[in-house]
This record gives C-alpha cells, structure tokens and sequence, in this order.
C-alpha cells in the first residue's frame, strides 16, 4: 500500500511497513499469538524492533512455531542449540526466560483458562487512543504497564519490564498509538 501516511518508525523497510500495516495495534485475544508476542518482545529488551522482525521466522523455526508445550519442556541441550543459533537473538537468559515464560504461560492459561483474559485485564477501559503528533508524544510507560509488569513478575514471568509491557500492548492493541497522521489512526 503505497502512497499512505504511515507512522514514521516503521518507513526503514517494506518488513516494518506490513508489520505496521498488517499487525501493529490490530486488537489480538489470540493466546497463541499473544504468546509468541510475549517471547518476542522477551528478546527485543535492550534491542530494536527491526532486529527482532527481521529474525522472526529464524524464532519461529528455532523455537517450535511458539509452541509453549514444546518450549516449557526444554533441556539443556536446547539451550545449547538456541545459543548455537546465529538466526535469532543469543543471549543465554533470555533464552532461559522463554522456557520458563512458557511453564508460567501454561500455568496461567491452566488456571485462568485463558491467557488473552490474564493480560486484557491490564488495559485501560475503555481503549486508550493516544494523540500523538511528534515522537515527544510517545511515552515508554504506563500505570497501566506498571502493573502489568510487577504482576506479571510475582506470577513467575521474566524479561516483563514496565517498557516491554508497554511495547507488548502496543503491539497487541491494547492501547492505540499511531501517529495522528497515519493512516490506521480512528479518526
């Protein structure tokens, strides 16, 4: 879709531009992608996006298409594998972070019976629709990011920092942040 004003961070590459397009922001309550959203976004700490995307299917094959029942069981001989991938990001407690965001992900989900209804109830009702005209605008945290963050840590998840969380529900729908003049924005 050429010719559309977009949010500017995603104008490196025709990859950011249909992530941008196609998934950014879209309302997810899909366990399994919002799973795959949480492992990724465990490894973007620290990292850009971009890097992230560009290696998502390498994660995918690397770790079993996300299945948290195959990642929740992993050894150390998965580890080793994983630290032995140059496809994905190689960074030894983050990958141990996965494995046990998958074991806590089954538990939450076992518990719960859904993992979209543990994390949607961190959202702020209604949506929140951010006016954003200039990257001043765009904020890294939330109370509400806050409090994702420190429940999801005393319920067993790693790598859930407060700017991850934000970046999580960003990317999930949670809250709306494209640019006042993209294309995607509710007008």
């Amino acid at each position: 879709m050429s010719g559309l004003n977009r949010c500017s961070w995603c104008e490196k590459d025709d990859l950011y531009r249909r992530y941008h397009d196609e998934e950014w922001g879209i309302e997810s309550r899909d366990d399994q992608h919002l799973f795959e959203h949480l492992i990724l976004e465990t490894f973007q700490a620290g990292l850009s996006w971009h890097t992230i995307l560009s290696k998502r299917e390498n994660f995918r094959r690397a770790f079993d298409q996300f299945n948290a029942h195959k990642i929740a069981q992993y050894t150390e001989a998965d580890e080793a594998r994983l630290m032995a991938d140059a496809g994905i990001i190689r960074n030894r407690q983050k990958i141990k972070a996965a494995i046990k965001n998958a074991q806590t992900y089954l538990r939450i989900q076992k518990e719960l019976g859904s993992f979209s209804d543990y994390l949607w109830q961190f959202a702020p009702t209604p949506k929140r629709i951010n006016s954003i005209e200039t990257w001043a605008d765009v904020v890294a945290t939330t109370p509400e990011s806050d409090r994702m963050s420190k429940q999801m840590k005393k319920d067993g998840f790693s790598f859930v920092g407060s700017t991850t969380c934000y970046a999580f529900m960003q990317a999930v729908g949670m809250v709306d942040d494209h640019f006042n003049s993209c294309w995607k924005k509710p007008k």
